[in-house]
Order: C-alpha cells, then sequence, then structure tokens
C-alpha cells in the first residue's frame, strides 16, 4: 500500500485514526489501574523482603571479602571501609524506593503498551486480545522480576565478593592511592560536583526542549504518513502512544543527566590521583561539560562538536589502534548497508524513527539465540556422554553448576566462532543462519563488551585454520579439562603437538569462559539457563524410560522365541503388557 499523498489525504488519515487511538488508549489505562496495584504489591513486597532478609549477611560478607582482599593496597582498602558505611546503610532504602518506582511503572505502562500490540497481532479474534492481553502476562513478570532480584543479591552479588576476595597473580600488583594526593583528589572532586551539576543541569535543560520536539517531528511523521492504523503494525498506533508518553521520555532523560552531572563531578578526583596534577583535574571540571554538550548534540541530531572550551585534560590522549579498526570496519559496514539500500525504493520515505530500530539485533534475539544453543549442543554432548544426568541433577539440586554453566555455553559460543571463521563472514553466524556485525549489534554497552571480543578471538581462529579432527577433539577438550597449561592435553589425543598452537587454543577457552562467568552473573542468565537444563532433564529421563521400555519388550519377546514351547502367543502378550505397564509407571513417576 502506498502512503497517501497530498495534505489533505493525509489529514483524513489522521482524524480517522484518533477515535481508534482514544478507545485503545481508555482500556489500557482502565487495564493498568485495575492490574497497577497488584503489580506494585508483588514487587516492592518481594524485593523489600528480600533487601531486609540479606542485608546482614550483605553487609559482613561485604566487609570480609574487602578486608581480605589483596586486589587493593593498604591505603585504598582503609579508605574503602570508612566509606562503605554510606552505601551500605542507603542499599535497602534505595532499593525498596526502586522497587516502588519499577513498580509502578511497570504496572501502568505494561498493560497499556500490550494493548496496542494486540492490534498489530495476527490471531483471529483481535477484540478479545485487547481486553485479556497484558493482564495475567504482567503479574508473571512481577513474579519474574522478583525471581531474578532474588538471584541478583543471593548469587551475583556473593559471585563478585568471591572474585574481589580470590588470589591474585603474583605479577599483578593491588591497587593503591597515595595518601599525598588524596586532599588534592577530595578538593578537585568536591569543586567537580558544585560546577559540574549546575552546569550540566543548564545544558541538559536547554536541550530538552529540542529533544521534546524533534522526538514529536519524527513521531508525527510515523503518524501521519500512514494509511490507515493497520498498515504498519510496527509503527502504528505506537506512534499516537509514544507522542502522548514522548514528554515523559524527556523528563526522565533530564533527570538522568542531572544525576550523572555527581559522578561527573566526582570523576575529576580521579583525574587529579591518575595524572598527579590538580591543573588536569581543573581542566576536566570544564572539558565535561564540553563532552556533554557534544553528546547531546550527536543524539539530537544538531552541530556537531560544542561550542564550550574543552581544555586538554590528559598529558597523554592517545586512540586504541583496536577501536580504530573497529570504527573502520563498521563505517565499511555502513557504506555498504547504504549503497544496497539506495537501490531500493522505501514505501514510506516519511518513516525514519523506526525503519532503523527494525533493522538492529536486538538484545532478547542474542539472549534466545545462546540458550537455543545451549539447549541444542547439551543435547549432543548429553548423547556423547560428555555430560551426564548426574551433572544436571548435580546443577538442579545442588546447585553445583560450574561444568554446565561454564563450560556448556562456552561451547556454544565457541562452535558459533568456528563456523563463523569458516564462512569467511565479518560478524558472528548465529545458529537461525543470522549474521550478527557491528553495524547490526544491540546499541547496549553490555552485548558491545560481549561482541567485540568475540570478533577478535574468531579472528584468531581464522588465522588457526583448525581441522575437523582438532574441532572434534576440542570439544572434549573444553568440556573435560582445565585448560589452565599446555601440559593439560598431553594425554588428551590432541591431533596438534605445537605448543604455541595450544596455548594460543587454551587462552581462546579461558577467556570464553571468563566471559561467560561474567555473563552468570546476569540474572535473567541464571533464570533462563536452570530452565534450560531442567528441559534437558525431563528428555533425558523420558528418552532413557522409552530405552527402557523398548528393551524390555524385545527382550521378552526374545525370550519367547528361545523358550521350548511350553508357553503361548497369550503368555507372550501378557509379558509385554506387563513390562508396557511397568514403563508407562515409570514415566508417570518422572
Amino acid at each position: 500500500m502506498d502512503v497517501p499523498a497530498g495534505f489533505l489525504a493525509k489529514l483524513w488519515s489522521f482524524v480517522s485514526f484518533l477515535p481508534f487511538f482514544c478507545l485503545l488508549f481508555i482500556l489500557g489505562l482502565l487495564k493498568a489501574a485495575i492490574i497497577g496495584p497488584v503489580v506494585v504489591g508483588i514487587i516492592v513486597t518481594g524485593n523489600s523482603a528480600v533487601v531486609v532478609g540479606l542485608w546482614p549477611a550483605h553487609v559482613l560478607w561485604t566487609y570480609f571479602c574487602i578486608a581480605r582482599t589483596k586486589r587493593l593496597g593498604l591505603a585504598l582498602k582503609i579508605a574503602v571501609l570508612v566509606l562503605l558505611v554510606v552505601p551500605l546503610v542507603l542499599w535497602p532504602v534505595v532499593a525498596v524506593a526502586g522497587s516502588l518506582l519499577g513498580g509502578i511503572g511497570y504496572g501502568f505502562f505494561a498493560p497499556l503498551i500490550a494493548t496496542f500490540e494486540a492490534v498489530g497481532q495476527n490471531a483471529a479474534d483481535k477484540c478479545y486480545h485487547c481486553f485479556a492481553d497484558g493482564c495475567w502476562s504482567t503479574i508473571k513478570g512481577s513474579c519474574i522480576v522478583v525471581v531474578d532480584f532474588v538471584d541478583f543479591c543471593f548469587h551475583s552479588y556473593f559471585s563478585y565478593m568471591d572474585e574481589l576476595s580470590e588470589r591474585i597473580p603474583s605479577d599483578e600488583k593491588p591497587m593503591n592511592v597515595k595518601l599525598s594526593k588524596l586532599p588534592g583528589s577530595l578538593l578537585v572532586g568536591l569543586i567537580g560536583v558544585l560546577v559540574d551539576v549546575p552546569l550540566i543541569t543548564a545544558v541538559a535543560l536547554w536541550k530538552s526542549p529540542y529533544m521534546l520536539f524533534k522526538g514529536w517531528q519524527r513521531l508525527l511523521e510515523d503518524l501521519v504518513g500512514r494509511e490507515g492504523p493497520f498498515l504498519e503494525t510496527v509503527c502504528v498506533p505506537f506512534a499516537g502512544l509514544a507522542i502522548l508518553l514522548w514528554p515523559l521520555a524527556v523528563v526522565g532523560a533530564t533527570v538522568v543527566a542531572i544525576i550523572a552531572g555527581f559522578f561527573l563531578g566526582l570523576y575529576g578526583g580521579v583525574i587529579v590521583h591518575q595524572e598527579d596534577s590538580i591543573r588536569m583535574g581543573f581542566s576536566y571540571i570544564i572539558s565535561v561539560v564540553s563532552l556533554f554538550d557534544e553528546y547531546a548534540n550527536d543524539l539530537l541530531y544538531l552541530r556537531e562538536g560544542s561550542c564550550l572550551p574543552r581544555p586538554r585534560y590528559r598529558r597523554k590522549m592517545s586512540h586504541s589502534p583496536e577501536m580504530e579498526k573497529a570504527g573502520n570496519n563498521c563505517y565499511n559496514e555502513l557504506t555498504i548497508r547504504e549503497e544496497g539500500a539506495s537501490s531500493k525504493k522505501l514505501i514510506s520515505e516519511n518513516s525514519r524513527t523506526l525503519k532503523w530500530a527494525i533493522q538492529q539485533y536486538r538484545p532478547m534475539q542474542v539472549w534466545d539465540w545462546l540458550f537455543k544453543s545451549c539447549e541444542v549442543n547439551g543435547r549432543i554432548l548429553l548423547q556423547d556422554g560428555l555430560i551426564s544426568i548426574k551433572d544436571i541433577e548435580e546443577c538442579i539440586v545442588k546447585g553445583n553448576c560450574r561444568k554446565l554453566s561454564i563450560k556448556l555455553p562456552a561451547w556454544s559460543i565457541l562452535q558459533c566462532l568456528l563456523v563463523s571463521a569458516k564462512c569467511d563472514s565479518s560478524g558472528l553466524v548465529t545458529a537461525d543462519d543470522v549474521e550478527l556485525t557491528r553495524s547490526n549489534v544491540p546499541k547496549d554497552k553490555v552485548f558491545e563488551w560481549f561482541i567485540e571480543p568475540l570478533l577478535i578471538m574468531k579472528e584468531q581462529l581464522k588465522k588457526l585454520q583448525l581441522d575437523e579432527s582438532e574441532e572434534t577433539c576440542l570439544r572434549q577438550l573444553v568440556m573435560g579439562c582445565e585448560n589452565e597449561k599446555p601440559e593439560d592435553w598431553n594425554d588428551s589425543g590432541y591431533p596438534s603437538g605445537d605448543s604455541v598452537r595450544r596455548a594460543q587454543l587454551q587462552a581462546i577457552i579461558r577467556r570464553l569462559q571468563g566471559i561467560v562467568a561474567s555473563m552468570s552473573r546476569i540474572p535473567t542468565f541464571r533464570r533462563r539457563f536452570r530452565n534450560s537444563v531442567k528441559l534437558l532433564y525431563i528428555e533425558a529421563i523420558q528418552s532413557g524410560a522409552s530405552a527402557n521400555h523398548i528393551g524390555g519388550i524385545l527382550k521378552a519377546r526374545y525370550s519367547g522365541k528361545i523358550s521350548s514351547g511350553r508357553g503361548n502367543r497369550k503368555d507372550g502378550y501378557e509379558n509385554d503388557d506387563v513390562v508396557g505397564n511397568r514403563a508407562n509407571e515409570n514415566e508417570d513417576v518422572v
């Protein structure tokens, strides 16, 4: 369908859309008014109970781990132990307040957005989905929020603290501060807060009208430049909802900028300590306002750079060659994408807000691919005997998931790297034959830190040029060996005897396991991985029961054939029925 041409056609499209949008909006508000209080009660009650219950353990374990760690020098350790009182006391208050605000936001917006999403579904009864969607799913989502928060407080936090208290290598020096630099750092940090917070607040307030009207302009183009509300389900009727909620987004962005001003100002003390110069600290206080202004201009597509002064606040401000190479690769991919897109005519030239978002690889897609790959590889490893039902039971019952939660995802990612290296891809070829590159990677810092090392390791594997025998043996080594030193592979039967080649592969495996260990601290990872492991366990038990059932039938029939002939066919069928009933009883128990 073509976009309506002319002012009158666009005006009629806009006017005909208003009643439909108003009805959906009122229905969404009614659902939010009913579901919201329930969601707020679940999130606030659950999170508050977790915070208050674990707060004494958090306090004692934090002080114990910091006092025990060798990663911090004596002066820094004393300063941290003294200053740690403030965040530990404020933690319950901040957690409860954040749970309250988050519960209100989730309980209000989730049913409202689900009402509009029901319109774009390919369901037969859209009217039913408009009323039902966002009710029970939002309540279940609030319970999942509490479960993830429990995982963070009970698993992720203690994992971070345990890593902090681990022994450091002999060649690594502990972090420390010089007492002579502390007065200057504290002075500059205090002045930075007093100067940067008002200035950054002024810049944010000055840019907020531009953000408001720029956003409204783009959203109105998405809304008016359509023929009816069902032309593009991605944009309509969300454009109308986004127009109403866009001022809240502007207010939220302004508040976040003001809060960030405190931390940006305090960082001036870190600059003083690193550069050993109070003058550099004052230069940073001035420069950070210019950097914030330039970032806001880039975000709002205003003029490049900033008119504010930016003095040099580091003696050596060099650029990393790896980052420059990554930037050049990203630029080349974007150029190729633009050249390919220029040969195609878009249906709607006025809609620009969500077209780039549609082309992006969403974070949830990367997450789904990872766990789907873990399930597929888990079945293969289970069949090959590299993992057993006992390993799965220990992970589910005892929580001992070292072999599964670290090594299984690490092998899944390594297999993706091997396939991508063989295909000579510029990115990562996932299981669903989608190429994940720097241009379509989710615009999220967490995923950028996750994807960038993988792309580097893929290039390293491409240079090694592994053959099939090495890849087959590599799977056993990832799941069964510690991979700490090249000598660990002496009795493994690895085809190559090159110690340098082995050391390179072991370094890649260790780095992958470190990345997965960091990812396992994300609450969503822990919950979804547990679900995948439970699914593997059920499939393993069912396949074992089916094998026993078939084996029992064959055994009974074979015994009937070699019998002396005194038994008749009826006895054979009775034996088959007994075996079948026992197998069915086993399946019921499972």
